[in-house]
């Protein structure tokens, strides 16, 4: 049974996929002192220390800091991607996948916002082979909303006249809900994400599910 992992922010990560348990408080302890502090300014010393454990500890999990934000980075990003593969394959005309992706990514830069900062504001820092595995995540992550604007397009349900463009403004929509997002703000996540679907629906010429108006 895997046991989830809190961060000082409240947040409840499984990192079901980090074992064992060392390696995991480790993990969550890199996470927020990056998210907190960056990474360049962040010690195998601080990560060590917060999660209790010796510097020594560090290395028979991970041989370099380097390697302990890839490994944040590559988990995170398939999360990602599996919640727009997911909305992207949904049922529904575009406008309901378009609004299903966006309310979803939107949920977890919010609800995980202290992972997604890191996830994606520190991507500079890996080295080149790690970056470039990242950035072909990325490029997939924009396939799969680029898909469903396209799909809008195609069927006559979205007014947009440049798809790629528009795409990376919906991403970047979604992606800075984690530099701002607080959990004692005025709106939870779900409120977020479903503002934002609205938002979007509107940029691509597209009413929100439920809007009768004519």
């Amino acid at each position: 049974m895997s046991r989830a992992a809190e961060t000082v922010g409240g947040e409840t990560e499984p990192w079901e996929e980090v074992t064992p348990d060392a390696a995991r408080r480790l993990l969550v302890a890199a996470v927020e002192a990056f998210a907190e502090r960056g990474y360049h300014a962040t010690t195998t010393r601080d990560i060590a220390g917060r999660a209790g454990m010796s510097p020594a500890a560090l290395y028979i999990h991970y041989k370099t800091k380097e390697e302990l934000l890839h490994r944040i980075s590559r988990i995170g990003h398939d999360r990602a991607l599996a919640i727009l593969r997911t909305a992207a394959g949904g049922e529904g005309g575009a406008a309901d996948r378009l609004a299903d992706a966006v309310s979803s990514f939107v949920r977890w830069h919010a609800g995980r916002r202290t992972t997604a900062r890191v996830v994606q504001y520190e991507l500079d820092a890996l080295g080149p082979e790690a970056r470039a595995e990242i950035l072909a995540l990325r490029r997939q992550v924009d396939a799969e909303v680029r898909g469903i604007v396209e799909d809008g397009v195609a069927a006559g349900e979205f007014d947009v006249p440049d798809v790629q463009g528009t795409t990376l403004a919906i991403l970047s929509l979604c992606i800075d809900v984690a530099r701002w997002f607080n959990i004692e703000g005025p709106r939870t996540p779900d409120e977020v994400g479903a503002l934002y679907a609205g938002l979007v629906l509107r940029m691509v010429g597209a009413r929100p599910p439920g809007d009768a108006r004519t």
